[in-house]
Order: C-alpha cells, then structure tokens, then sequence
C-alpha cells in the first residue's frame, strides 16, 4: 500500500499542484495567524510568505532535493517559513550590528577547522560537552570544555587582531610621531 505522502510526492514530480493549492486554502489563515504571532506579518504579507515557501517546497519535489515527504507536512512548510523569515529578519539589522556580525564571521573563518567545528557544536548546535567530546574524540567532557574555553579566547584575539572594514585601526606606525630629518 502507498502511503499518502508518497503519493502527493508523485503527484508533484508530475506537476499536479491541486494538493499544494488545497494545502495553502486550508492552512493560510492559520499561518497568517501564526506569523502574526511570531513575526508581527499582516495577513496578506504572510499569505505571500506561505506561498513562496509553498513555491520552494514544489520546485524541491520537481528537482529532486526532496526525496521523501517528510512526516508532518505542515511542521516541514512552517519550518521552511521559519527559515526564511528568519534571515528575512537578518538583513534588517542596524548596521552597527551587521558590522560587527561581518567582523566575528571573518575572524571566525580564520580559526582552524577543529576551532571552528569546536564553537559551532557547542555554540549553534547546542552541544553539551559530553557529546563534543564524543563528535570530537575527545577523551571527556573536561577536556572538552577545556578546549572551547581555549578556542574562544582565540577567536577573540583573532577578532581583536582582524582589522574591521568599516573601522579601520590605525598602524602602529600612524600612531608614532613623525621623528623629522634628526632622529634615525
């Protein structure tokens, strides 16, 4: 027996939108209320919303980036919402906060890849530090903690040491005064 989902994902690789178009006329006032709530959306401006993502989830079917229907339809389009408002939000910060985030990224960047992959365990993913030490082949959780205490302090030098584009930091040698012709 075919299961429902695996069904409607034929249908899309087909071009049959009937089930996306039944999808948005039955949950767009819910979402409008939900991204209401969450991200202050008028109706109309959520209901745009839910139909790109509508949009992108069917270009994903058609293409193949999507492989099996995910078990809760709705969760996986509210997600792929999430996701967009949420950079959609990105690109409205101050500037002076946008700056900073460029700076910590290039400084990020420079670390090496086992400081890199440390922080964003710990710090994106979420990670404990038993299961840092368990991804990273750590022999404990001490050693762990140990070593993103280290990785952080590096990343903070490394940012103080990276120069920030929109604030330049004078050279040492702009700082001195000029000796003139007498001193060399």
């Amino acid at each position: 027996m075919v299961s429902p989902l695996a069904e409607l994902l034929a249908q899309l690789r087909m071009g049959n939108q009937k089930s996306l178009i039944t999808f948005y006329e039955q949950n767009r006032d819910h979402f409008a209320r939900w991204a209401k709530w969450h991200y202050k959306q008028e109706p109309a401006t959520a209901h745009a919303t839910l139909r790109a993502v509508l949009l992108e989830f069917y270009d994903r079917a058609t293409d193949g980036r999507l492989t099996k229907m995910p078990p809760d339809l709705r969760a996986f389009i509210y997600d792929m919402a999430r996701e967009r408002l949420d950079n959609a939000a990105a690109e409205h910060l101050p500037q002076a906060e946008a700056n900073r985030r460029r700076h910590l990224l290039r400084a990020f960047n420079v670390l090496g890849a086992d400081c890199r992959q440390v922080l964003t365990y710990f710090y994106f993913r979420g990670y404990n530090f038993e299961k840092v030490a368990g991804k990273m082949g750590y022999p404990n959780a001490v050693v762990a903690r140990i070593q993103k205490a280290t990785y952080l302090r590096k990343l903070y030098e490394v940012a103080l040491q990276t120069p920030d584009a929109d604030h330049q930091t004078p050279s040492p040698t702009d700082t001195q005064p000029d000796a003139g012709p007498f001193l060399v």
